[in-house]
């Protein structure tokens, strides 16, 4: 068994081991009223009783209510589904070389991401004053296929078409910026190895460009998430629209607007806990680099 040796300090020098961090009473004093603005927050919250915390929890796991809040899950869902694919396919076409398909991409992207989603939403809703019938056929020419377009807009196909195209709009740009931020030698890089342009982009570019795209991807399901309740003025039966049909029939406006603020804080946590999750599991590698960098700056300095 080997002893460790150990040197003792030379008299008077100061062991930065020792050291303590310095005493911040600034920091004390903010601390403190932090403090206090949570526990009046929480006494308001306890002791008002407009807030009828007796019919939050009656309605809170309400049929009707949950009912809302699965067709708003399923909205968010669908929504960023075809929004991301459309959205691969606006980014891919806005880095092309081709002018006219780039050009088409970039009005796309310019006009859906202009247009606020409520203007979207009613415009859809409503295509039938301009479009009385929806047909597919040769252009100038005979039609092959045609439906009353109020058979086909319903509130529901209304509500994905509008949510879709305008989170494509956003997940293209999102997209294009996180294969723009791969550095260009990487490419080369891969070229000069033989790969194959989807081997470069599958093992090389997309998995350096998830780590830029992850981030504001997990946003956009959140914001997608909270811009679903734009639907209930479509009369679209989402989790804002369910609690409105029973505070109009009972007049509690407050504690119902609870029920569902209660259900939207519970699903963008678990969201939000989710996208970290995804962004840790891609940062793996870059963590490793990171650290690996750190230590040789210590290394370097203590030399």
């Amino acid at each position: 068994m080997t002893t460790p040796i150990i040197t003792p300090p030379r008299a008077g020098s100061v062991d930065v081991a020792d050291a303590r961090p310095r005493f911040r009473p600034w920091r004390l004093v903010i601390g403190v009223l932090l403090a206090l603005a949570v526990v009046q927050l929480a006494v308001f919250l306890a002791t008002n009783d407009r807030f009828e915390w007796g019919v939050v929890a009656q309605y809170l796991f309400a049929p009707s209510v949950l009912l809302g809040l699965l067709m708003s899950l399923m909205l968010t869902a669908v929504g960023m589904v075809l929004g991301s694919l459309l959205g691969t396919a606006l980014a891919a076409g806005q880095l092309a070389d081709f002018a006219p398909v780039r050009w088409a991409c970039v009005v796309f992207v310019g006009v859906f991401r202009g247009v606020p989603p409520l203007v979207q939403l009613i415009f859809w809703y409503n295509l039938a004053y301009l479009v009385p019938k929806l047909a597919v056929g040769v252009p100038f020419g005979p039609e092959l296929f045609a439906w009353n377009t109020n058979d086909v807009i319903t509130p529901l196909t209304a509500a994905i078409i509008g949510l879709s195209l305008h989170e494509a709009a956003y997940m293209a740009e999102i997209i294009r910026a996180g294969i723009l931020s791969v550095d260009q030698g990487q490419r080369d890089a891969a070229k000069a190895m033989g790969f194959s342009p989807w081997r470069t982009f599958s093992r090389v570019i997309l998995p350096q460009a998830m780590r830029v795209i992850i981030p504001p991807t997990g946003s956009q399901v959140i914001a997608l998430l909270k811009g679903t309740s734009l639907v209930s003025v479509i009369a679209m039966g989402d989790l804002l629209h369910s609690v409105q049909v029973i505070y109009n029939r009972t007049y509690e406006v407050v504690p119902m607007l609870l029920v569902a603020v209660i259900w939207y804080l519970v699903v963008v946590t678990l969201l939000t806990l989710v996208q970290r999750r995804v962004e840790a599991r891609f940062n793996r590698g870059l963590a490793r680099t990171t650290r690996a960098r750190r230590t040789v700056q210590r290394l370097e300095a203590a030399a």
